[in-house]
């Protein structure tokens, strides 16, 4: 009896020990330009507040990937998997990233895998996002005890987690655009914007990139047309997009509130993920990232209409022999 008690007990361990291994070999991949890293940080619209419906848990592509960022995730922290909802933690709903996401998975080609790191803490500062600034401002008496705790879900430091998990992305990844939801709490004068850029430029120099090639997405809050609570915000949410070329406001104009008029419901949420998500697209085709749609068409040197991109994503005047991006279309010139 006691016997087979222990042989019960090898099989089991043998068990694990493989589901362990399958694991690991999962996230063990090769690197791929194709996988396009997308970063995500705010406060609690960025976290999600609204609950998710049924629909959002459906047909949700495995193209389209979430890392686990938070300490309450475990051993599952800096992993990939499908973004299902929630995206940011287990406690938060419904997010703009959700739709942002299935928006670029339904336009881009199949060759694409879209991930995301959504690190976000409801009611804060955008002070907190910055490197030189986070410590003091979780310090600040006036800072809620509740928000230090949502905090201490990243360390107490979570654009450290955020530049964390974005290097162990980019082992098997690109990062491609930079999603901002924040200002609820302080976008209402110019020491915002210049946070908020600080911010940006941050994560630029830690994680090596350059600005012409990872884009900025600023969202507005709830809009003055949904009676939004913290609509004041928009007005600065602007001046900072307008700011740089590669900085580009998301509008909310028409996306329903939740009853606190400070928070989206879940059509909201989709509805500004979707803008998100379009805007994004918009940026990746012109730089020659193929849509859903393409075809490889063969045609002699006659020159079409513009636009014309090369495949590294620079407008040229006239097409040149070989591959071609026109208006979003892969032509191959000979």
């Amino acid at each position: 009896m006691q016997q087979s008690f222990q042989w019960k007990i090898v099989i089991v361990s043998l068990f694990l020990s493989f589901v362990s291994l399958i694991h690991i070999n999962a996230q063990n991949e090769d690197f791929s330009e194709n996988n396009l890293v997308f970063l995500c940080i705010g406060q609690s619209n960025m976290e999600g507040n609204a609950r998710p419906e049924s629909k959002d848990y459906q047909n949700i592509s495995p193209r389209f990937k979430k890392m686990y960022a938070a300490n309450s995730d475990g051993d599952k922290k800096g992993t990939w998997t499908t973004a299902t909802p929630p995206l940011c933690r287990s406690n938060t709903g419904l997010t703009p990233v959700d739709y942002f996401g299935r928006t670029l998975i339904e336009k881009l080609d199949t060759v694409y895998e879209v991930r995301v790191i959504v690190v976000a803490v409801a009611g804060c500062s955008i002070r907190l996002f910055d490197k030189n600034q986070y410590k003091s401002y979780l310090n600040d008496q006036n800072t809620a005890d509740w928000l230090r705790n949502y905090a201490k879900e990243y360390d107490s430091n979570p654009y450290g987690r955020l530049i964390e998990l974005a290097k162990k992305a980019q082992e098997t990844g690109v990062i491609k655009g930079v999603l901002l939801h924040q200002g609820e709490t302080d976008a209402y004068n110019d020491q915002w914007i210049t946070n908020a850029e600080t911010v940006y430029n941050n994560i630029i120099k830690d994680l090596g990139l350059k600005t012409r090639e990872v884009p900025m997405m600023i969202g507005e809050v709830v809009n003055a047309d949904q009676n939004g609570a913290c609509s004041g915000a928009n007005t600065w949410i602007k001046k900072l997009a307008d700011k740089q070329n590669y900085f580009y406001m998301i509008s909310s104009a028409g996306c329903p509130a939740g009853p606190d008029n400070l928070h989206f419901s879940a059509e909201g949420y989709r509805m500004l993920g979707q803008r998100y998500g379009e805007k994004m697209f918009s940026y990746l085709k012109m730089r020659g990232y193929t849509p859903n749609n393409v075809e490889n068409t063969t045609i002699e040197h006659n020159q079409p209409s513009n636009p014309i991109y090369n495949l590294s994503g620079q407008p040229v005047y006239s097409p040149s022999d070989g591959i071609n991006i026109i208006n979003g279309r892969k032509y191959i010139f000979r």
